[in-house]
């Protein structure tokens, strides 16, 4: 069931009837709320969601740290320009309904990025309590209470839709950047197909990251929401193979987006990654995420290790690491060439995956794979590295310590240390400016490409990107297409 609400109410009234519930001296006494989570001990047993949400009582009063700043920061460090003062300050009203319309008008996945955006670098960061040296409103948490509130009700609302302008535009790949266009090419009245290359739709949230961090009902809901708003998916299509750029505008439509993702895994190029029992981050979570290779009653194939080594140190490399110790790893080890504060995978992660009994060996790096007589791997060696001087990325650089290599057993090892971009859409359209690296080459506010009705956002610009940024390109691309197709 859903209906269509035009915006929430958020008049100075009720904001001065808040203000009064609380002097500021009593907002800032209180406590961050802590995200209640499942143990450790038992949830490495299945794939439920480790972090339980928030119920009401600790939403409002979480709500209620929040300081309505005339000029809020936190809405600048989010990509897609989010109220966050709006929604929050309806949920301290315990008016959660209204939250959700606010998160509504500018983002299409909010119950997604509630788990998954790295609030603590973006929104979080810019929090005025970080001036007091206190935690920051958990803007992340209470977005995924609106969010989680709305959809259990089973009354979602409809963002406010404008007229059909009879005017069709693609996209291509459903991840998080191709969603976020989607929602708001439909709220501007375009009538939009997505075509996705797999058998499901939500791209890298459903084949990348797993059920305990983001269920797939959660994804599944947020895209019924954009089918109640009028978008067409297509699924088992390939934009470059199955139908060419050409065939588009056969098909009637003005404008292409391309979000088609960075699905190209890298290595190393070391010796021994070609034995069996080395793969990528992205196989391994694709065969469990995707195609249900962690579910007793599916066929999948996929190789289970008792000693599990995961090269690498983001949020895809905890991802697969915390995966092996549900598939049955006794050994699960992080292998990352720098030290555990350079490590780009969210703080969150890297404790839970501690807490789940992963090992961390950090300043190492392999240099070798070796295998057995079957061709199967069965040992690493590491270099032993030290910290030297910072490279581009402001990083201190690993620098191998002469003569420190150690041998370690494995028997599986995935590889988790980056991915390039999909080339199937720049090798099928040779007109298109691509980079060095592969990726679309684009104008950054507009996110338009060389060809003039081709936008494109995500990883396939970025090269690697989160969840909320791809989004932000999306809104972007939408705007500026919207306004070239208005003209």
């Amino acid at each position: 069931m859903s209906e269509i609400i035009t915006s929430a109410p958020r008049d100075a009234q009720w904001r001065e009837e808040l203000r009064k519930k609380y002097t500021a001296k009593e907002r800032t006494a209180i406590t961050r709320v802590k995200m209640p989570e499942l143990d450790a001990a038992y949830r490495v047993t299945c794939n439920e969601e480790v972090n339980q949400g928030l119920n009401a009582e600790q939403a409002v009063v979480e709500a209620s740290r929040c300081m309505d700043c005339p000029d809020p920061q936190c809405m600048k460090g989010c990509p897609v320009s989010i109220n966050i003062p709006g929604f929050i300050k309806n949920i301290e009203r315990g008016d959660f309904k209204a939250a959700a319309v606010v998160l509504k008008e500018t983002s299409a996945l909010p119950a997604v990025c509630g788990r998954v955006c790295p609030q603590e670098k973006q929104c979080e960061s810019k929090c005025l309590y970080h001036k007091m040296k206190k935690e920051p409103v958990a803007i992340g948490y209470l977005e995924r209470f609106a969010a989680d509130t709305e959809r259990e009700s089973g009354n979602i609302a409809v963002p406010t839709m404008e007229a059909k302008k009879n005017v069709k535009v693609a996209v291509v790949g459903s991840g998080p950047a191709g969603l976020s266009f989607a929602g708001d090419m439909a709220k501007r009245g375009y009538d939009v197909t997505v075509f996705e290359a797999l058998h499901e739709i939500g791209g890298v949230l459903k084949y990348g990251i797993p059920e305990f961090r983001l269920p797939n009902s959660v994804v599944e809901v947020e895209i019924d929401g954009l089918r109640n708003m009028g978008v067409t998916f297509e699924k088992d299509c390939i934009v470059g193979k199955t139908i060419s750029y050409e065939d588009l505008h056969e098909m009637g439509f003005k404008g292409v987006f391309v979000a088609s993702g960075a699905g190209l895994p890298r290595f190393m190029n070391i010796p021994g990654e070609n034995l069996n029992g080395v793969m990528s981050s992205n196989e391994y979570l694709t065969r469990v995420n995707l195609m249900g290779a962690g579910r007793p009653d599916w066929d999948t194939p996929v190789l289970r290790g008792k000693r599990v080594a995961v090269i690498g140190g983001g949020n895809t490399a905890m991802d697969s690491v915390r995966t092996a110790r549900r598939m049955g790893a006794e050994v699960a080890m992080i292998v990352y060439r720098r030290g555990e504060d350079e490590m780009p995978a969210r703080v969150e992660e890297v404790k839970h995956a501690k807490e789940e009994g992963v090992e961390f060996m950090t300043l190492h790096n392999p240099i070798e794979y070796r295998g057995d007589e079957n061709g199967r791997v069965n040992m690493m060696l590491v270099q032993q590295m030290e910290l030297g001087e910072p490279d581009e990325s402001g990083r201190r650089s690993p620098v191998a310590i002469e003569g420190a290599i150690k041998e370690i057993p494995v028997d599986l090892v995935i590889v988790s240390v980056g991915v390039s971009p999909n080339p199937l859409i720049p090798n099928a359209i040779p007109e298109l400016e691509i980079s060095r690296r592969g990726t679309i080459v684009v104008n950054e506010e507009t996110m338009q490409s060389s060809l003039g009705d081709l936008y494109a956002g995500g990883d396939i610009v970025r090269g690697g990107a989160t969840v909320i940024l791809a989004m932000g390109d999306g809104r972007r691309a939408a705007a500026a297409m919207a306004e070239a197709l208005e003209k």
